[in-house]
């Protein structure tokens, strides 16, 4: 029990420190960054922050920037360092519970993995209710902003844009994605960020091809009413495959859930026939514990898999 106790207060102050070096480096290297920009800037370089960061940091930025992404995509206001400290949060007390209530290396590991893994699993979960909810709302909308963008003239994509979200005619979800596209070309100048977030909303190839069309008008000022005709074409086209997706995923939904309400009528059925028999075995016991959490393993890995394949029929 002591050396569990000793192990996990050293995986807790190296994590601690881990992470307090990670915010230091980033903290100083924005620093230089800034700096580096501002010096190029005055000569004339005009580089992009990318490129003056090193191999190695741009490995770290590639996960920095898709985890900002999915919480802008959502909305949520919590920035990427918050949730990366969340997560380390979770996996500290994936080890002390591990630590102090399973009494196990394998479960201090377990835990460790499953609860630091966890926010980023919800995160990824709430996108896809979004996606899955926006599915077959999204043409209407593309048909739409189609409509605007012809009574606009085909040449303002922003303009455009402000029509399509005043009228206020779009569903719930998907007002609220071309709500935030609409603003987020208006102020913020990355408009290939907010176009890439954009398309993780929805989620869906027709979504990319939209947000490439938007884009090259963007850049070029072409007329791309062409191109949205023939996408809203080829999307009516595959109406009737997309519904017969949707209901595939919901299917991988309901079997993804389906273990977690097993397990909940087993474990009632047993507290209520035999309270202080399954409160001896299932709490005091650690076998029973060790049971418990393999259970939660698998459903855990059910979840991951359910994501997974959601992810694929998206």
């Amino acid at each position: 029990m002591l050396k569990l106790a000793v192990l996990g207060l050293a995986a807790m102050l190296f994590l601690l420190l881990a992470t307090s070096v990670y915010f230091g480096l980033s903290a100083w290297w924005s620093g230089q960054s800034r700096k580096r920009r501002l010096r190029g800037s005055r000569g004339g370089g005009g580089r992009g922050s990318e490129e003056l960061l090193p191999p190695r940091w741009n490995r770290w930025s590639r996960p920095h920037r898709h985890v900002s992404d999915l919480l802008l995509a959502l909305g949520w206001r919590m920035k990427p360092a918050g949730f990366v400290v969340c997560s380390l949060g979770m996996g500290l007390l994936g080890i002390v519970v591990g630590a102090v209530v399973f009494q196990s290396a394998r479960s201090v590991l377990t835990l460790l993995l499953m609860l630091s893994c966890t926010p980023y699993l919800a995160l990824r979960m709430s996108l896809m209710n979004r996606q899955m909810s926006t599915r077959l709302e999204f043409l209407p909308a593309v048909e739409l902003f189609y409509q605007s963008y012809l009574v606009t003239g085909c040449r303002h994509i922003r303009i455009a844009l402000q029509k399509t979200v005043e009228e206020r005619r779009l569903p719930g979800e998907v007002q609220a994605v071309f709500d935030q596209l609409y603003r987020n070309l208006s102020v913020k100048g990355d408009d290939e960020g907010s176009l890439r977030r954009f398309s993780l909303s929805f989620g869906n190839m027709w979504a990319e091809y939209f947000g490439n069309i938007l884009k090259i008008a963007l850049e070029e000022g072409n007329n791309v009413s062409d191109n949205l005709q023939e996408l809203i074409s080829d999307m009516r086209k595959a109406q009737l495959a997309n519904q017969v997706e949707r209901h595939r995923m919901l299917e991988i939904r309901l079997a993804n859930y389906t273990p977690v309400l097993f397990l909940g009528i087993f474990m009632g059925v047993n507290f209520k026939l035999n309270p202080t028999g399954s409160y001896e075995y299932y709490i005091v016991d650690a076998g029973g514990r060790e049971m418990l959490l393999n259970a939660v393993l698998l459903l855990f890995g059910s979840f991951m898999m359910g994501l997974y394949l959601s992810r694929r029929k998206l």
